[in-house]
């Protein structure tokens, strides 16, 4: 099984496109969204083919293979743009052997993580910041943010697959990595 993981598209139609590009050419199982769909807050410039109905739509026609949860920029009104639930804190998930907790990363975070057991999986967006670490014994990840990447990051997405975690950018470049033990 393979997920793909897109975090932070902040209302960007121009990467979203780009990032379902990537589905069709990676084929996940299962899109993980870690939030931050449609707006692009206030402390963050206007993304590049800024358009959130236009996403509302590309994410529809997903709706199927989606996992998603809330961001911080995530309101209840989008959620009715969005015909796939999307105003859930986290996702507990079961993946290849292991527990997976999924969050945007504004409530617990890679600082303050959830309880979690050695060889357990947190995984976040929120910081734009693509991270593949362990911290505890549990294995932290964020795939950084297809829309607006900080600290001179690339664009960027996940690949959870066969005991492997990648963050990708869009020319197909390995940015981060990590397995885990057995």
């Amino acid at each position: 099984m393979k997920l793909m993981l897109i975090s932070d598209i902040h209302g960007s139609s121009a990467w979203l496109d780009r990032a379902m590009a990537k589905v069709e050419e990676e084929r996940p199982d299962q899109i993980i969204m870690l939030g931050d769909f449609l707006y692009h807050g206030p402390r963050n410039p206007l993304p590049e083919g800024y358009d959130p109905k236009r996403v509302a739509a590309t994410l529809n026609g997903h709706k199927h293979h989606i996992i998603a949860v809330r961001g911080n920029c995530d309101a209840e009104v989008d959620q009715m743009l969005l015909e796939f639930p999307m105003m859930a804190d986290y996702a507990m998930l079961f993946f290849e052997g292991r527990r997976i907790y999924v969050t945007h990363g504004h409530g617990f975070n890679m600082e303050q993580l959830p309880p979690l057991a050695p060889g357990d999986v947190f995984i976040q967006g929120h910081t734009h910041i693509p991270v593949a670490d362990r911290k505890d014994g549990v294995y932290v990840l964020n795939p950084g943010s297809i829309a607006l990447p900080k600290e001179n990051f690339p664009n960027s997405y996940g690949i959870l697959e066969a005991g492997t975690f990648l963050v990708k950018d869009f020319a197909g470049e390995t940015v981060k990595r990590i397995a885990f033990a057995p």
